[in-house]
C-alpha cells in the first residue's frame, strides 16, 4: 500500500507501541529461534477463571442470552457493584469493556481540548497515551523509591493549575506495587480541597492485593469528595479475567451518564455472557481472594530474595499488586560481554533476553528510568529458574 494513502490523525501521531508489547514480540521471535523464554513482563495471573463464573456465562449462553446488552451494563451486575460501595446505586456504575475502557469513557466524555491530567509517575503504560488521545495533557509528577513511589505534596502542588482537570492515581500500583495509606490520601484531598475544578480518578483494579498494608478505596477515604472521584475497577486481575474484558466504573450520576453516552457510541455495552461471569465472580464464593492473595505474597518475597543477592541491583519491598520495580542504575554504563554498553532501560532488558532469555519490561515504558519491571504473576518454579538466570547475566556485566 502506498504510505501517501494514508496519514495518521493529530490525536494519534504520539500514540506509539508500548515498551511491553516491543519486548513481548521480541520474546516472542526468539521462542521462534527455539529459545526456551521465560516471560516476566505481561500483568496476567496465572491462575483460572473462578469455574463458577465460567459456569455462570455457560447458563448465559445456554439461556440465550446473547441480545444487545444495556449500553451501561447489566442492572443485576451494577447493583452488584454498587453495593461495595457506601451511598452508590445504580444510576452511579458503568459496566465497560475492561477498565481501559472505564478511563477512555471518562476522559472522552470530560476532557476538552488543552484539559491537563496529573499523574504520578512511574504509570500504567496506556495513561498518557488514552489523555492525549482525548484532547487532554498529561501533566507527569515524578517520585521516588525513598518516598515509597508516593507523590510528594510539594511536587503534586507544582503540577496542579487553572486547566487540571483530573489526578488520575493508581493504588494498588503498576509497575511499583505501591499502596497509599490514609495520611496519603488526606494529602490528595487537601490538594483536590484547593482545586474546586479538579476531579480524582482513582484505578483500584489491583484492590485486593495487598500484603502487610490493608487497601483503603479513595472512595472511603475522601467521602467529602466522592461528587468529583470516579473509581476505575473490575474482574481482571483479582479474578484472573482478563480476556473476559469486564471493567467497572463508580461515580456521581451526571458523570457516569456522560460516559454512558460515550460508550453508546463505542462498544453500545459490554458482552452479556461476560456479564454473567462477571456478576456470579463478585458475588459468589470470595475466599478464593485471599487464597491467591497468600500465593502472590509467595511469590513476591521469592523474586525479592533473589534480587537481593543480584549486585548492582537495588529493589523496595512493594505492598501490594503482582510487580516489583527494581534499580539497575549501578550498572548504568557497564558493558556486556558481547561488548555492548548499558546506556538505556531498554538496552538491558533487551540484553537480559538477549543473556538469559527472561522478558522484564524497561521502566522507561512508565515514564521512570533506571528501572525495570517483573511481573510475578507466573509459577515458583518458572520465576526461580527466570531470576537464576538474569543473575548469571547480571553478574557478567563489567562494571562502568
Amino acid at each position: 500500500m502506498d504510505p501517501a494513502l494514508f496519514s495518521r490523525a493529530e490525536r494519534i501521531a504520539a500514540v506509539e507501541v508500548s515498551d511491553i508489547v516491543i519486548m513481548s514480540e521480541a520474546a516472542r521471535a526468539r521462542r521462534a529461534e527455539g529459545h526456551a523464554v521465560i516471560s516476566l513482563g505481561i500483568g496476567e495471573p496465572d491462575f483460572n477463571t473462578p469455574d463458577h463464573a465460567a459456569e455462570a456465562a455457560i447458563a448465559a449462553i445456554r439461556a440465550h442470552d446473547t441480545r444487545y446488552p444495556p449500553i451501561a451494563g447489566k442492572p443485576e451486575l451494577r447493583d452488584a457493584v454498587a453495593s461495595r460501595y457506601e451511598g452508590r446505586g445504580r444510576s452511579n456504575v458503568i459496566i465497560s469493556t475492561g477498565s481501559k475502557y472505564t478511563l477512555l469513557n471518562a476522559f472522552l466524555a470530560s476532557l476538552n481540548p488543552g484539559d491537563e491530567v496529573v499523574i504520578p509517575a512511574p504509570y500504567w503504560t496506556s495513561y498518557s497515551d488514552i489523555i492525549r488521545l482525548c484532547g487532554g495533557v498529561p501533566v507527569i509528577v515524578e517520585t521516588s523509591a525513598e518516598d515509597g513511589f508516593i507523590p510528594r505534596a510539594d511536587a503534586l502542588e507544582t503540577a496542579m493549575s487553572a486547566k487540571t482537570k483530573w489526578m488520575l492515581v493508581n493504588f494498588p500500583g503498576n509497575p511499583t506495587g505501591a499502596v497509599i495509606d490514609a495520611a496519603g490520601w488526606g494529602m490528595i484531598g487537601d490538594i483536590l480541597n484547593r482545586y474546586p475544578r479538579c476531579w480524582l480518578m482513582s484505578d483500584e483494579i489491583y484492590q485486593h492485593l495487598t500484603y502487610g498494608m490493608p487497601f483503603l478505596s479513595a472512595h472511603d477515604a475522601l467521602p467529602h469528595l466522592r461528587d468529583r472521584i470516579l473509581i476505575a475497577n473490575g474482574v481482571s486481575k483479582s479474578y484472573a479475567m482478563t480476556g473476559w474484558r469486564v471493567g467497572f466504573g463508580i461515580g456521581p450520576d451526571a458523570l457516569i451518564a456522560g460516559m454512558t453516552a460515550v460508550q453508546a457510541q463505542g462498544t453500545s455495552g459490554t458482552c452479556s455472557i461476560a456479564q454473567a461471569a462477571a456478576l456470579a465472580a463478585v458475588t459468589g464464593p470470595q475466599d478464593l481472594l485471599e487464597d491467591r492473595r497468600e500465593s502472590f505474597r509467595k511469590r513476591r518475597d521469592l523474586v525479592l530474595d533473589h534480587l537481593g543477592r543480584m549486585d548492582g541491583i537495588t529493589c523496595p519491598t512493594p505492598q501490594g499488586a503482582f510487580y516489583v520495580f527494581p534499580s539497575w542504575q549501578a550498572l548504568t554504563g557497564g558493558m556486556t560481554p558481547a561488548g555492548k554498553t548499558l546506556n538505556s532501560d531498554r538496552d538491558f532488558c533487551e540484553y537480559i533476553l538477549e543473556a538469559a532469555n527472561v522478558t522484564v519490561i524497561p521502566g522507561s515504558g512508565f515514564a521512570a528510568t533506571g528501572h525495570f519491571r517483573i511481573s510475578y504473576a507466573t509459577s515458583a518454579e518458572d520465576l526461580n529458574e527466570a531470576l537464576e538466570r538474569m543473575a548469571v547475566a547480571v553478574a557478567a556485566i563489567t562494571r562502568p
